[in-house]
Formats: structure tokens, sequence, C-alpha cells
């Protein structure tokens, strides 16, 4: 069975004004403390056979933001969870990045170590909307971190958007995707703003002073994505997620295919042999725990076959390729719940697979719920 190793680096150097992840504002020494802690927390999985001897498909670093971290420190994670736990061949090993914190030499270093796909949270071409969302970046900088990327060697570029932000138009958004498909990179990730509580868009709502996204909006700008993208060569082939031949997120597909995933860090979620558990969400709890040799996990839940279906459905509905039939709930109700989201043109049936319709997408989550 595939499995994959998530390592969350919990650093930024600035919040931006969306964001709900848990994170620290870097500093030198908590960044040392975090990187022993991981280690460890290596270390201990490898004693327990967490993954059953099984090699690892893919290594994914996300954030946070992991360039935060050198790349030597980065490598040397990766070095760690290589030693304990081995890798197929020709494994997918992902770093996330922020524009502003790369340089062409420590891109360099990822990719001789062996990283082989970098994902840049670029959110917007346009520096009124990076501004708004409280990054002190533009554009230009988004340009120059891709060139000094494919300079170090790397051709698997993503670039993470941001759709729906406030005072954002039709015609932003559409000018945003026309620079991105100017920089000719192999895979897009577009998302739409969501208020997530406790973040600076979700207290500025609540004082009044921005207001929720428009949702008729976003379902525009989705559209005119997946128009644009698609025109340009691109495959969609999960809701949020457009990809050139060959370049799809091997790693983000563990997740919607049910696959197994270990996750290391601060707030990592875990899902191993049909049992869900995650590391405590803080950084200080995290490291006090390792360096008592114990295992930070927390929340564990062994899944029931009825759950896991119902998961199974959830994930795999996003997917435009849907899922197989057989993965349904059976019975008369569940049954003319499906008919009749098939008449209403959000699902269609075909060769054996159920998918969302081109309108279904704007309402997944509602989909999955009438099916399950």
């Amino acid at each position: 069975m595939t499995v994959g190793i998530y390592v969350h680096v919990p650093f930024c150097r600035t919040r931006c004004h969306f964001c709900a992840f848990s994170l620290q504002i870097h500093r030198d020494d908590w960044a040392a403390r975090y990187l022993d802690a991981v280690s460890r927390e290596i270390r201990l999985h490898a004693e327990q056979r967490a993954l059953g001897g099984r090699q690892l498909d893919t290594i994914y670093f996300g954030g946070g933001t992991p360039t935060t971290l050198t790349a030597e420190q980065l490598v040397a994670i990766l070095g760690d969870v290589r030693d304990a736990f081995g890798t197929r061949t020709d494994p997918e090993i992902t770093v996330e990045a922020h524009p502003d914190t790369v340089s062409e030499d420590g891109l360099r270093k990822l990719a001789d170590a062996g990283v082989t796909r970098i994902s840049f949270g670029a959110q917007s071409m346009n520096d009124e909307e990076l501004v708004q969302i409280g990054r002190r970046t533009s554009g230009n900088r988004t340009q120059e971190a891709i060139a000094m990327a494919r300079r170090a060697g790397f051709a698997n570029i993503n670039l993470d958007l941001i759709y729906g932000l406030q005072g954002q138009t039709l015609d932003g958004w559409l000018v945003t995707l026309e620079a991105v498909l100017a920089l000719d990179v192999a895979h897009v990730s577009c998302y739409a703003l969501t208020i997530e509580e406790k973040t600076q868009f979700h207290i500025a709502v609540r004082r009044g002073d921005a207001i929720e996204p428009d949702a008729a909006l976003q379902n525009e700008m989705e559209d005119a994505a997946a128009r644009q993208l698609t025109a340009a060569g691109f495959t969609r082939y999960e809701i949020s997620n457009y990809t050139r031949p060959g370049f799809a997120c091997r790693h983000n597909l563990l997740y919607w295919q049910g696959q197994d995933y270990l996750g290391l860090g601060p707030s990592a979620q875990s899902y191993l042999d049909g049992q869900r558990f995650g590391n405590v969400d803080d950084l200080p709890s995290y490291c006090e725990a390792i360096e008592t040799d114990r295992l930070p996990s927390t929340g564990f839940e062994t899944l029931s076959p009825e759950q896991r279906q119902r998961e199974r459905l959830v994930f795999g509905l996003r997917l435009v390729e849907g899922l197989d039939l057989a993965l349904l709930p059976q019975g008369t109700e569940h049954t003319q719940s499906r008919e009749r989201l098939i008449r209403q043109g959000l699902l269609e049936e075909r060769s054996g697979r159920i998918k969302l319709t081109e309108a279904g997408r704007h309402y997944a989550d509602s989909v999955a719920v009438e099916l399950i």
C-alpha cells in the first residue's frame, strides 16, 4: 500500500491574515529545539515500526513556511526520514516555500538532496492584493523565485493561489491567472478564500471592517480558472488542482484516495492502518513530550469499515475522475439520494463511476453529505 510522510514546519516570518494554521514566528532558538525534537520523533516512530516496514512513496514538507529553515536544516530532516524508513524508487519529495524565503543556492542544495517538487505560496500576482492579505512582497518576487528554482534544477513547480479576496474582482483574478500562465509552471492550485476563526480576516469581519467572501463571485472565479487553465493545457484532476501531464501531486493524492500517511511535527495529522491520530498543536508541548522520549500523539480513533467508506467517498468526490460506484453506501435511501442529485445536475454516473458535474463541484461538501 502507498504511504507518505508529512513534516510540519511550524515557522513563518509573519502570519498572513487568512491563516489559521498552527505556527510560530521563526526564532533561531526555537528552530534548533524543533529540529532536535523532530529528529527524535522520527527515531521513536522508526523504533515502533510505525510504517510496518513499508518504504515511502512521498515526503512532504508543509507549514508554516518550511523555507524559514535553512536548506541545510531541511536536508538534515530529509536525511533522518530516509535513514529511518527508506524510500521507494523515484519518490516525490515536496517542499513548500514562500517566494521571499528562498535563494538560488538554497534551492540548489534542496534539489541536490533529492527534493523533486517545490510549491510556492504565491496567493496572488497583484501587489495590492498581497498587501491586503498581510504579505510584504510583490508578484515580481514570485517570478524571481520561479526563475531561481528552474536554474537550481526544478521542473516540478507549483503555485498556490487564493481567490475571493477582499475587493478582488473577476477581472483582477483573470489578470493573476494570465500572469501565472506566463510563468509556465507545472502545477497550479486555486483555493477559495474561507474566513477561519481567530484569523485577522475573521476579526475584521466581526468588527465590520470587512465582509464575507461573495460565494457567487467565487463560483465565477472558480469556473474562470477552470476555463483559462484548461485552455492553456492544464488538466483539472481535483477540485482545486490543475496539472500539466505527469505532474499531479502524488502526496495529496494519498489523502484523496484514502491511503496511509504519517505526520511529524506539531499539529501534524496521521492516518495509518485505519487509525487516525494527531500531534499536539503547540510547539512547546510538542518539544516537551519528545524530550521525555514520548510521542506527542493524541486523539486516537480507529475507524470502522463504514467510517472508512464515508471518508473515502467524501475525499474521492473531490477528484475529477470521481470514484467507483461500489464505494457508495447501498440501500434504497442512498440510491434515491444519488438519483435525485443526478436529476439536479450535480452528479453524473458513467462507466461504473460517480462524479461531480461542473455545477456540482461548487457544492461538493453538501453533495457528499447527501450521499452518506
